[in-house]
């Protein structure tokens, strides 16, 4: 099992930035590609970016792209999403996940374990 604990979310106005963390415990961090999704009140969770095991692959859904970076490190078995430009849209609780397999699956929805969530919360 792997247990993920997001932190970091919180309210903030329309063009600042917010980094959220994602700490990973129970298996071996890097035997995981990782990702962020969310879901706004209403809508269906949808992929946001993701990660591959040791950081060479990334993908981004078109609407957070160039506003939103993920990262890793490994040796902290931390994930990250640094979000910068937010936008009244991006407003939702965001999820980390884990993936045995691949950052594409994480793309393409597909995951293993799933955090609890935080919510952001971007105010115009």
């Amino acid at each position: 099992q792997v247990q993920l604990v997001e932190s970091g979310g919180g309210l903030v106005q329309a063009g600042g930035s917010l980094r959220l963390s994602c700490a990973a415990s129970g298996r071996t961090f890097s035997n995981y590609a990782m990702g962020w999704f969310r879901q706004a009140p209403g809508e269906e969770r949808e992929f946001v970016a993701s990660i591959s095991k040791f950081g060479g692959t990334t993908y981004y859904a078109d609407s957070v792209k160039g506003r939103f970076t993920i990262s890793r490190d490994n040796a902290k078995n931390t994930v990250y999403l640094q979000m910068n430009s937010l936008k009244a849209e991006d407003t939702a609780v965001y999820y980390c996940a884990a993936d045995w397999l691949s950052s594409s699956r994480l793309r393409d929805g597909l995951y293993d374990y799933w955090g609890q969530g935080t919510q952001v919360t971007v105010s115009s």
